[in-house]
């Protein structure tokens, strides 16, 4: 599972954003052919190929007020909150401009009675694959998750390649 989060080159105020991404494409699972939009309205990237398909635009990147508040850890690590903090601050990129990250392959449902939001075990597997295509120049923030349930309490590693 991956946390994904990006930002326009020229204009670091235009970040990704999940409120009009998810309002303009009518649905929380984002996959083949949808569009994902700037807080200014613009198109970022197109998912081009997904060979999962399920994917959550609803949750934060794990931080570690995460680990302490969920897990219950008393000395958290940083998570992929503060990894994107540290992987984008040399771009000028603090921790209040970090958003909603689309958090690649995690697997989150919403009861439909309560809106209760659990995290699931996700259902890629060895070989899955998305192929993201940018519309604009991009900063992009990519980590491999470190919380337990997103990973099914098991941590493999991520392969990325830009072309």
């Amino acid at each position: 599972m991956s946390d994904f989060v990006c930002y326009n080159l020229h204009d670091k105020a235009e970040y990704l954003s999940s409120g009009r991404t998810i309002d303009y494409a009518e649905t929380i699972f984002l996959t083949t052919g949808h569009p994902f939009y700037s807080n200014r309205s613009n198109v970022m990237f197109e998912i081009i190929e997904d060979t999962v398909g399920r994917h959550d635009f609803l949750l934060t990147p794990c931080s570690a007020e995460t680990f302490k508040i969920v897990y219950g850890h008393e000395q958290p690590h940083r998570g992929c909150f503060g990894n994107l903090h540290a992987a984008l601050k040399e771009y000028g990129i603090g921790p209040d401009e970090i958003p909603i990250s689309f958090n690649i392959f995690m697997h989150v449902t919403v009861d439909g009675g309560t809106g209760k939001v659990a995290v699931l075990p996700p259902k890629s597997k060895a070989g899955d694959y998305i192929v993201i295509e940018a519309k604009m120049d991009l900063i992009v923030g990519l980590t491999a998750c470190s919380a337990e349930m997103s990973n099914n309490y098991s941590f493999k590693p991520i392969g990325y390649e830009i072309i």
